[in-house]
């Protein structure tokens, strides 16, 4: 249970210090964060002892033979499909109560014989495939695979599903979970300018590889280095075929989950703790959803 608004109980993804006691808390140990301090602090220590909070990033001089707790910086990972299903959940209630004011007898009879509008449903199986990667992403997780989920692009309504800071660069990855077989549709050539357009089934989705691109771009814009920026379209119950499949568009690669994660623990340039600037960075730049 949280000690309070500010204050959140929950498992180190690093490990730290007690800012009370100084005791070293390891990885995956329980504390509770202070998210105002930006600090930890072991559940052994009494929540009701009063503590003169820290300023972030300042620490006093410490007392001869005492040990100075560090200053740890956790970032949370956010919870994959989050926005998508309160998005759900707000348009299937705003419904409910639409048909209920129209229809104070009929409405729950109304409501029991229809089913949710096809734009409303959407954003319920939008979420279930971004929770479904998101779990399988998160047992990845290490000092070499950081990730981040369901984060919100300042000053846009959109969200990017999921980031994956790795050995080899960070990917962007846009979760989706459509019937059919994704496939690369080729045009032009000789005559004409080439034109590549993504189909699942026979439905012309090339604005997901639009959408993937601009998210790559504001990525890349935010690191500002040279680290490979790679855009990912991961499809989790299309219609793959037992060999092949896979395919790259205009740099965005589209495949599946089993296809996604050895490259994710591939050896790269990028030692863990660049890796865990990149990580925070984006996290502070880009907020849950």
């Amino acid at each position: 249970m949280d000690g309070g608004i500010d204050e959140k109980r929950m498992r180190l993804r690093y490990a730290g210090a007690c800012r009370v006691c100084g005791a070293q808390l390891p990885q995956g140990a329980v504390a509770v964060y202070e998210r105002t301090t930006k600090t930890v602090r072991c559940i052994s220590c009494d929540a009701s002892t009063p503590v003169e909070p820290a300023a972030v990033g300042v620490r006093e001089p410490a007392a001869v033979g005492v040990l100075e707790p560090a200053v740890v910086d956790v970032v949370e990972s956010g919870t994959a499909g989050a926005s998508a299903l309160r998005e759900f959940e707000r348009r299937k209630a705003k419904r409910e109560e639409r048909i209920r004011a129209k229809h104070p007898k009929l409405g729950g009879l109304i409501l029991a014989l229809s089913d949710e509008r096809q734009s409303t449903t959407a954003w319920d199986i939008g979420a279930a495939g971004e929770e479904r990667l998101g779990k399988g992403l998160d047992r990845l997780a290490s000092d070499t695979v950081r990730l981040l989920h369901d984060r919100r692009i300042p000053t846009s309504r959109a969200n990017i599903d999921h980031l994956a800071v790795t050995a080899s660069g960070v990917y962007v990855i846009d979760a989706k979970k459509y019937q059919g077989r994704p496939r690369l549709k080729v045009e032009g050539g000789l005559f004409r300018p080439r034109e590549e357009r993504l189909l699942i089934g026979s439905r012309d989705c090339t604005r997901l590889v639009d959408g993937v691109l601009k998210q790559v771009d504001i990525v890349r814009r935010l690191l500002d280095t040279e680290v490979p920026v790679h855009g990912v379209l991961c499809f989790v119950e299309a219609d793959w075929p037992l060999i092949g499949g896979t395919f790259t568009t205009r740099g965005v690669q589209a495949l599946w989950p089993r296809k996604l994660y050895p490259q994710l623990e591939a050896e790269g340039s990028f030692a863990a703790d660049i890796i865990a600037e990149m990580h925070r960075k984006l996290a502070h730049a880009l907020p849950a959803a």
